[in-house]
């Protein structure tokens, strides 16, 4: 892919909602959809985006690399209209093969997968960011180990895509704990914002080295309710791969969405 004069695109780290919720018009995805539908007028439009959602784990690091993708209806229970969301972007295999080799190279164990397809991890954000579906894009599984240091490691190795217009989008939640979601209390609310606090500090703070902004992600588990926000990592390792990515060129992160999300405080990112 042809480079783009040095000129970085963004890294994302971003909440994608309750399943198909934020595409079948409830009322608690509002907000939300309203920060996704804006959120490409921020950025300069890229040549192709790569995401690495928290629906697709193995045991070492897969790229799709079919150009033609189907969608994975990776839920249940939702009305009929959830199973009928079609997002029919383009893959890019030429993409996935350079990706590939960039992974390689860093001693990072990968393959490709022509079979797999998009996630709902992929296509309700972006079926909100990029309705025509006019951009290529992949998927990048996370690794079952769910180690965070293995998470960063695979981000920087794709950390030159972004002098080539590649936009990577970490797509997660800062807090997902499902019961919680669908119980909220106060004691929900105040616990996970005891743990955004220490998120967005470690992402932001500028007075913190990039050395200890990776140990404190590593040690994400040593932050204040850590565990009671992520009783499994998923849905925050998209981070490491983030951060990751962005680490060598643009370290500190800016927050821009930091909201609270079905009775949890909830927060989107950007590095650069």
């Amino acid at each position: 892919m042809k480079q783009s004069n040095n000129i970085l695109s963004p890294v994302l780290y971003l909440p994608h909602g309750g399943g198909p919720l934020p595409l079948l018009g409830e009322k608690s995805q509002e907000d939300l959809v309203v920060f996704l539908k804006e959120l490409p007028k921020t950025i300069t439009q890229p040549s192709a985006i790569l995401i690495i959602s928290a629906h697709w784990e193995e045991p070492q690091a897969t790229i799709t690399s079919g150009d033609q993708q189907n969608i994975i209806y990776d839920y249940s229970g939702f009305p009929p209209e959830a199973y009928e969301i079609q997002y029919p972007a383009s893959g890019n295999s030429k993409l996935a093969k350079e990706i590939g080799s960039l992974v390689k190279r860093d001693g990072i164990k990968v393959k490709l997968d022509e079979k797999r397809g998009f996630d709902h991890g992929m296509y309700v954000p972006l079926k909100i960011m990029y309705p025509e579906a006019q951009i290529s894009c992949l998927q990048l599984s996370l690794l079952k180990s769910h180690d965070p240091s293995e998470h960063i490691a695979l981000g920087k190795s794709l950390a030159s895509l972004r002098k080539k217009n590649v936009l990577i989008i970490g797509s997660g939640f800062s807090f997902h704990n499902l019961k919680l979601f669908f119980q909220p209390e106060k004691e929900t609310h105040d616990k996970s914002i005891a743990f955004d606090k220490w998120l967005v500090d470690t992402c932001s703070n500028s007075n913190l080295l990039v050395s200890q902004r990776e140990q404190q992600l590593t040690a994400w588990e040593k932050a204040p309710y850590a565990r009671y926000c992520h009783p499994r990592e998923e849905h925050l390792l998209p981070l490491h791969v983030c951060f990751g990515a962005a680490s060598l060129e643009t370290p500190i992160a800016k927050v821009i969405y930091n909201e609270d999300f079905m009775g949890a405080r909830t927060t989107g990112l950007r590095w650069g």
